[in-house]
């Protein structure tokens, strides 16, 4: 949950630390640089809708843009004043020991460490590397390493340069602007090429670069959101089609998701960046903590069988300890600052993840009572099964690999139109999402599960002397599929009439229709709008 929460600041204070940049050109009101921070974020979801190619071509320019101007005015900057560091080194050494002398060494830590915690939320690129490794090239751990260097060495020089001329050319906060802004303006001022005055042609592009850069980090809140959603739904802590790998079920929704959430953390802070990175920083070392101290159990439990066991458990442990110490002490300074809105954010979706949960535990119980009916009586195949004829009349059934929803519709069926329909046809998708492609062996047991389940389903009607077949498809999108099994069924099957299943529950509501049922509408819509029938019949749970 907090890492869900960490995706959704990703692009708020991304966004609003973005604008802020490109507003130190001009003078602009709170007011005007919010509403650019939610047009921007709308802009980023359609984006992300027409696909990530579109999304990353349109980024990467400003990415290069940003790098090159960077290193060249880090670069001249510190050569510029480089004779400054003779007097600058002792007197930042002198500063430090007097700090101390007034307040302690303990407090010069804890000074450093709040300072270091307040910026820790630039780790969350390289936490998007970790969550992403399975969409890198091979051979993916030798790319996620090198991805993850770049991404660790390329921050180290570009913060470390500029906070580097922020103290050689004795930067001071002005209103309006940033300090990078402030910054670059002193060095561009000093400029004679061509004798052009720089701050006028260069510095908006150096600073529109920055924001650019900005925005690409926004990104990654619509890239990795997606995915950790997709996790979640495995284990049914969101809605259960988020589970799915498709574009359609996952990266729209999610998208989306991801977007609506950003443009209200927006508009509640107002895009105050130092209280938008109170919150973030509390998530992300939050995140972390409970991360390392996974991996500590991991060391823990594998001691046994893993060589060198203790080295990794004593990283672990070390890494732990840090983040945990800056998690709780950032909590604690700045709860009145944004640490309780932290809190309550965080809260509030570990809370309704939890009601998610519970909900389909619920359901699940209450379907498994009529699914053990069907399953306490098997199906054997018929020695000399009816022969379909393939122009008579025939229901045509979309069915899972749970008996009970299935069962209940043809029973339905055969009692509201006896002896109507010739032949009965079983349609089932396979859906390759998350929990199938993550595990090994997943998929042969995802095929032999929906193999049998419309082996009973046949079975059944050929025990009660009506002609049936089946069809099965697997993919990532339980839709698609299903709309190219109907094309190929109906070809074949002209005089036929869909069925399907939906849960109705006795108390009824928003949040069971958002949790249930989606595929189900979704095609009967689609065979709609195509001319052919298709009946939705419920199934009440309590």
């Amino acid at each position: 949950s907090a890492l869900i929460v960490d995706y959704v600041l990703t692009i708020s204070i991304s966004v609003a630390s973005g604008v802020d940049t490109l507003a130190s050109l001009y003078a602009v009101s709170d007011q005007a640089k919010l509403y650019l921070e939610v047009a921007l974020i709308l802009l980023l979801i359609y984006l992300n809708l027409r696909g990530m190619k579109e999304a990353i071509e349109f980024l990467i320019p400003i990415f290069l843009t940003f790098v090159m101007l960077h290193a060249i005015l880090i670069v001249y900057g510190i050569a510029a004043h480089a004779g400054n560091f003779t007097t600058l080194v002792p007197e930042i050494a002198g500063k430090t020991r007097q700090l101390a002398a007034d307040q302690g060494w303990v407090n010069v830590v804890w000074i450093v460490m709040l300072a270091y915690a307040a910026s820790g939320a630039t780790y969350t690129g390289l936490e998007a590397v970790t969550n992403n490794v399975n969409t890198l090239k091979e051979p993916r751990v030798r790319t996620s390493k090198l991805t993850m260097f770049y991404v660790a060495s390329s921050l180290a020089v570009a913060a470390g340069g500029i906070m580097l001329l922020y103290v050689l050319w004795k930067v001071h906060p002005i209103g309006g602007q940033t300090l990078n802004a402030v910054v670059f303006r002193s060095i561009l001022s000093e400029w004679t090429l061509f004798h052009l005055d720089w701050n006028t042609y260069l510095l908006p592009l150096v600073l529109a670069s920055a924001g650019g850069l900005l925005f690409v980090a926004a990104n990654t809140g619509f890239l990795g959101g997606p995915a950790v959603l997709a996790n979640m739904a495995v284990d049914q802590w969101v809605p259960n089609q988020f589970s799915s790998l498709s574009s359609r079920l996952v990266t729209k929704h999610g998208v989306l998701l991801m977007g609506a959430a950003a443009i209200a953390v927006l508009l509640y802070t107002r895009g105050n960046v130092a209280l938008l990175a109170v919150i973030y920083a509390l998530n992300v070392f939050l995140t972390f903590s409970i991360s390392l101290f996974g991996l500590c159990l991991y060391w823990w439990r594998h001691r046994s069988d893993k060589p060198g066991w203790w080295v990794n458990l004593s990283l672990s442990a070390l890494a732990f300890a840090i983040t945990g110490t800056i998690f709780c002490a950032l909590l604690y300074t700045d709860f009145l600052r944004g640490g309780w809105v932290a809190a309550l954010i965080t809260g509030s979706v570990i809370g309704f993840c939890i009601l998610i949960r519970h909900h389909y535990m619920q359901t699940r119980a209450q379907v498994k009572k009529i699914d053990e009916i069907f399953s306490a009586a098997p199906c054997r195949p018929v020695e000399n099964p009816p022969v379909i004829e393939r122009d008579e009349p025939t229901a045509i059934f979309m069915v899972s690999r749970s008996r009970d929803t299935g069962m209940h519709t043809m029973l339905w069926v055969q009692r509201l139109f006896p002896g109507n329909f010739k032949n009965f046809v079983f349609l089932s998708v396979g859906a390759v999402d998350t929990a199938a492609y993550g595990a090994e062996g997943a998929l042969d047991v995802l095929q032999q599960e929906t193999h049998c389940s419309l082996e009973y389903y046949v079975n059944f009607c050929h025990q009660h002397g009506i002609a049936a077949t089946s069809y099965e498809s697997y993919g990532t999108d339980r839709v698609d599929e299903l709309t190219k099994l109907v094309d190929r069924v109906a070809a074949e099957f002209p005089n036929c009439v869909f069925f399907a299943s939906k849960l109705v529950f006795v108390h009824d509501n928003w949040f069971t229709r958002s949790l249930h049922n989606q595929t189900p509408l979704a095609m009967q819509r689609i065979l709609h709008l195509r001319g052919q029938q298709m009946v939705i019949l419920p199934m009440k749970i309590e």
